[in-house]
């Protein structure tokens, strides 16, 4: 007969059940405290690689025009009068108008035009309305330079209007394809019973998208034109097709080129100027930054 033998195993003392309590916690505090560091210092990285550009623009800006050619990263002395000298540069004034014209009517329209038809592919059922959505799309990968010849000479032959910024103003009116595509995807996300309660009261398709899904919109209408007016306000592209024959016709983007070539030395000058065309754009998205991050992150929640 085989005897079996257990073994009583002494009870653990409290004292020593504390002690790895506390270990643990101590360990579980130390790595949260890693992590924070780590998360953080990635933090600092990444915003230090996106703003020291712009601090080096700056400072290179207000700089004395001997120092602007020298290694010294810090101004002996602060030359705000750079920008006053590139404000009153003859021509400044006019390419601020004409960016202004070009980037704030050309976003109105962009959005105007492009709202309906972004509610036309989320909302109605009819045939075809893959296919537009496809063409949409495919608009949206067409590289400009493609269909810039044939464009370039309706603009001018057939309608005399080269010199001008109405070239790349007009068709704006007749919607955007990148504008069609953030609205109509943010569109989806929106309950269909809100439309069909507004129907029930009276309401026809047009009020119905004024009324009610507008209002719902705005994030995503926001982020719309914000983008839209980014890149007109910083198209170099379509003013040097267009208005590089008429001096009074360019836009701050082409403009800043005509200007370094004339300040070739002149990096103070230069910088003044890049700081001045940056400035209305960083004041924009940072009081409109809310409205857009929110309208980028709930577009494209259903496809």
């Amino acid at each position: 007969m085989t005897r079996t033998t257990t073994t009583v195993r002494p009870p653990v003392p409290p004292a020593a059940v504390t002690r790895r309590g506390t270990a643990a916690r101590r360990t579980a505090r130390r790595r949260a405290a890693l992590e924070w560091v780590a998360v953080h210092a990635l933090g600092i990285a990444a915003a230090l690689f996106f703003v020291l550009p712009f601090v080096f623009v700056f400072l290179t800006a207000v700089m004395s025009d001997d120092q602007a050619l020298t290694r010294d990263l810090w101004p002996r002395t602060w030359e705000w009068g750079n920008f006053a000298t590139v404000w009153n540069t003859p021509g400044f004034l006019t390419w601020w108008r004409n960016t202004l014209l070009y980037a704030g009517l050309g976003t109105v329209l962009a959005v105007a035009s492009s709202l309906p038809v972004a509610y036309a592919l989320a909302r109605f059922r009819f045939r075809g309305r893959n296919v537009m959505m496809m063409l949409v799309i495919a608009a949206m990968m067409l590289p400009p330079q493609v269909i810039v010849v044939p464009m370039y000479l309706f603009w001018a032959k057939q309608m005399d209007l080269a010199g001008t910024l109405w070239p790349l103003i007009v068709p704006f009116a007749f919607g955007n394809a990148f504008t069609i595509f953030l609205l109509r995807q943010f569109l989806l996300t929106i309950p269909r019973e809100y439309t069909e309660a507004a129907r029930i009261d009276g309401c026809g398709e047009f009020r119905a998208m004024v009324r009610v899904v507008l209002p719902m919109a705005r994030p995503a209408i926001a982020a719309a034109a914000l983008f839209h007016f980014f890149f007109c306000w910083n198209d170099y592209f379509g003013p040097q097709i267009y208005a590089s024959e008429n001096p009074a016709a360019w836009t701050l983007s082409y403009g800043l080129e005509s200007f370094k070539g004339a300040h070739q030395t002149d990096w103070n000058l230069t910088m003044a100027a890049t700081v001045l065309i940056m400035a209305p754009v960083i004041v924009v998205f940072f009081f409109a930054q809310k409205a857009f991050i929110e309208g980028v992150t709930l577009t494209g929640v259903k496809g």
